[in-house]
């Protein structure tokens, strides 16, 4: 953690002295949200002129401007982004009136209102474009060589000796969901989530520049994989396996199984398939492995199986947490109990999450639960469906606690806002805890859907974005 400290620090200190070394020859004038308690540079921050020309900060916080007619001038640009404020002024707009030059730089600072601290966005192109053209350092390329433009909901887990990354519907230059059969990619176990993270996509053989089609199949439809996980098999060596759902837009699968990553071939293929009327004997959401079981966040972990390869591949083994009236058992016959279920009986409730200091319930949409050996409890990191009054309709993320994976789970405070935006299927990733488990990481897909705004940032929507949660920050101990 001292040498990512360090790292962070060493290029924090280039960024700003190429700042000063790169102005002289660039036609363009940068300008740089920052954090004012971090220093750090802030993704996401919309400066917007007054005849509505949108620019939006990159990964490291900068913006390059060059526009004709506004440079040696006077201009005001209103500043906006989710999580972050600035004081208004007599007429109540946010903003900073700057002169742009060609060459030169200018710092603005936010204040912070979210408790996680956004890192930036993890796919996609453009992710250091204005450092780019300002000519500064920049850790990633602009353009991967397989040419994501924008991906939906991830699962990673170990396996080995890398990670091994996977996502939904992927946009590509050439068309919007380009690739809706799965894209995956790996990048190294020691990868740094504060720098970004360098995927090494799988791409297609023919076509080196798109990504592969990771779960072909001939049927039409989208191809999706939740709960990744690996298991040994009977050599102990570690074998990849998710549930797959081929859909026809937002229904129920029209075919669904279970499917393993066939390593000379580099796809997954169907090793199970599912009755359709199967819901929940399967691995699904988000997987975390407690001791010699599998747990599945959808969004609670009320179903879990026994982890080993003939268990995750046998439907009849899968166990699902459940209410019979008068308590709670893990059963193998009946669907389980879940939050909506035992609304009715609040009384001995395992789901009825409610915000710590006003008391009003808390609806979870998608989740990710882990372990964590810093506060030595089961943390989740859940995404509300949001009622009325909430600022967004999926955009809203909750941190809480419970001494066990199946709960009780009883209070909660939000730690990121997203307003009019929606942020799901949100996954931490326990592998890049840092701190002995004290600081967290996690992601969730960014995007427009679900959430009535017309109007997406350039580049970053339907694309993942990274978060960093401190546990020790004070106003968590309400949860406690």
């Amino acid at each position: 953690m001292e040498n990512r400290k360090l790292g962070n620090l060493i290029r924090g200190i280039l960024l700003v002295t190429m700042a000063g070394v790169a102005s002289a020859a660039t036609p363009w004038f940068g300008i740089r949200a920052v954090d004012s308690e971090t220093g750090r540079g802030i993704p996401l921050i919309e400066f917007r002129t007054v005849n509505d020309i949108r620019c939006v900060t990159d990964n490291a916080g900068w913006i390059a401007f060059q526009e004709p007619g506004l440079m040696e001038r006077e201009v005001w640009f209103s500043v906006s982004g989710p999580g972050y404020e600035m004081p208004k002024d007599g007429f109540g707009f946010t903003g900073v009136r700057l002169t742009p030059k060609a060459g030169e730089t200018t710092t603005v600072q936010l204040s912070r209102t979210n408790i996680a601290e956004r890192l930036g966005r993890l796919t996609g192109q453009g992710i250091y474009r204005d450092s780019e053209l300002l000519g500064l350092p920049h850790p990633l390329p602009n353009l991967n060589p397989a040419g994501i433009m924008g991906q939906d909901s991830v699962n990673a887990t170990p396996y080995r000796g890398k990670l091994f990354w996977l996502w939904g519907d992927t946009n590509v230059p050439q068309y919007p969901l380009g690739n809706y059969r799965t894209t995956c990619a790996t990048t190294p176990l020691d990868a740094d989530p504060e720098r970004g993270l360098a995927y090494e996509y799988f791409v297609d053989p023919e076509k080196p520049s798109q990504p592969r089609k990771m779960m072909p199949m001939e049927a039409p439809g989208a191809v999706w994989l939740f709960g990744l996980l690996t298991v040994p098999d009977e050599t102990g060596k570690d074998v990849l396996l998710a549930h797959y759902g081929r859909h026809l837009g937002l229904k129920p699968p029209e075919e669904h199984g279970i499917a393993r990553f066939n390593e000379a071939r580099g796809v997954f293929e169907s090793v199970l398939t599912l009755d359709k009327e199967e819901t929940w004997r399967f691995p699904q959401g988000s997987a975390t492995r407690e001791g010699d079981w599998f747990y599945f966040a959808h969004p609670f972990l009320h179903t879990r199986v026994r982890a080993t390869l003939q268990d995750v591949l046998t439907p009849t083994s899968y166990e699902a947490l459940r209410f019979d009236g008068k308590s709670w058992r893990w059963q193998r016959a009946l669907p389980p109990t879940k939050q909506a279920d035992e609304a009715k009986r609040p009384e001995s409730s395992r789901y009825q999450l409610t915000e710590a200091d006003t008391g009003q319930p808390v609806q979870i949409h998608g989740a990710s639960i882990q372990w964590n050996a810093w506060r030595k409890r089961w943390v989740m990191i859940g995404v509300q469906q949001g009622d009325k009054g909430a600022p967004s309709f999926l955009g809203e993320v909750w941190y809480a606690e419970s001494d066990a994976p199946d709960g009780p789970w009883r209070k909660a405070v939000k730690v990121v806002s997203h307003p009019r935006y929606s942020f799901y299927n949100p996954v931490h990733h326990p592998f890049f805890n840092a701190e002995g488990g004290r600081v967290i990481y996690f992601e969730g897909t960014y995007t427009l859907e679900f959430s009535g705004n017309p109007l997406a940032p350039a580049r970053y929507d339907y694309n993942q974005l990274m978060y960093r949660l401190d546990l020790a920050d004070p106003r968590l101990e309400l949860v406690r």
